[in-house]
């Protein structure tokens, strides 16, 4: 598990000055979380984007019927939050929960305005993430209106290379929208076919 600082994801994608960086970054806080602890619960503000520097948090809804659909999983590197919430100030419909002990980057929305606003190539390079983000979730509703499991499986495992290895089989199944047995039959089918090759 590596571990990934905040610092380091902008510089290596935006050429900025580290010291100017380090003032506006001093006014966020970095916080650890336990395994089964909760960043945000369904019903309260999401008033902060978590960026995961070391493990792993997912997002996920509950239906009415006590049903758990999991919208992502956040391993290091990436950045979840409830855009809705965070933006438009509802409630959010999202849990946020680590999965592991987590460290995070806390970013309040404040600072990522006052960096848009003082470091240009800051706003282009969120912008690029937000398109980015757009862009798989297009993706990811396609595949839930149209692909098989296996497909939606095989996409699963080249975006998230090594979750399969921290999570437990039925979350999977509750990211790809579909049943535990059906992910455990495709599972068998590929391993199956690659054994013959």
């Amino acid at each position: 598990m590596q571990e990934y600082r905040f610092s380091e994801f902008l510089t290596s994608n935006i050429e900025v000055d580290e010291k100017v960086l380090s003032q506006f970054l001093s006014q966020n806080q970095r916080k650890t979380f336990n395994k089964g602890d909760f960043l945000v619960f369904a019903g309260d503000l999401c008033e902060s984007i978590f960026f995961v520097e070391k493990g792993l948090l997912r997002q996920y809804s509950i239906d009415e019927k006590g049903k758990e659909h999991v919208l992502q999983f956040a391993p290091e590197g990436w950045l979840v939050n409830d855009r809705e919430s965070l933006y438009y100030n509802k409630p959010s419909k999202y849990n946020i929960e680590a999965l592991e002990n987590t460290e995070v980057f806390i970013l309040d929305k404040k600072i990522i305005e006052k960096l848009e606003e003082e470091l240009p190539e800051f706003a282009t390079f969120n912008n690029e993430l937000l398109n980015n983000h757009i862009r798989h979730l297009q993706n990811r509703i396609n595949l839930l209106l149209s692909a098989t499991a296996e497909e939606r499986y095989l996409t699963f495992i080249k975006m998230y290379p090594d979750i399969l290895l921290r999570v437990p089989q039925w979350m999977v199944a509750s990211y790809l929208g579909i049943a535990p047995e059906s992910l455990s039959r495709v599972r068998k089918e590929l391993a199956t076919r690659n054994f013959k090759k």
